[in-house]
């Protein structure tokens, strides 16, 4: 059984305002209070990191003090390296909020960006021989 969800009511009403969607609930991911996004990724007037995706961020330190909890709940969730976008999914934010609070983090040397590890498809021909190499000899 699911809590029940409150609903905003319009000034001046006895009864809760319609959905924003229309009528329909919320789906799952929907965020529906975008002044919440605001107040966590700030004004975002200044410059942001060239981040993608696919982007691993590790954390090089605990989170201080002073951190917003969205940038302490990301320190804690870099301990291992994640993508953006899975730390997007972890913490149900939008990858453009994401984006803004690793700037901030890059900016003050918290974390850390790294391309993610592209493999190839077929392996190296010298790798292979001296494997074989190796393997004749035993």
């Amino acid at each position: 059984m699911t809590p029940p969800q409150r609903q905003r009511r319009s000034p001046g009403s006895d009864r809760p305002a319609a959905p924003a969607s229309g009528g329909a609930p919320a789906k799952e991911g929907e965020v529906r209070n975008p002044e919440r996004l605001f107040v966590i990724g700030g004004e975002g007037g200044g410059e942001r990191a060239d981040i993608d995706l696919v982007t691993l961020i590790v954390a090089r330190a605990d989170p201080p003090v002073s951190a917003t909890p969205e940038q302490a709940a990301l320190l804690r969730l870099c301990a291992a390296p994640l993508s953006v976008a899975e730390l997007s999914a972890y913490l149900s934010l939008p990858f453009s909020v994401v984006t803004v609070l690793l700037t901030d983090l890059l900016a003050s040397e918290l974390v850390q960006a790294r391309a993610p590890i592209v493999r190839q498809k077929v392996a190296d021909r010298n790798l292979l021989e001296a494997v074989m190499h190796g393997l004749q000899k035993l």
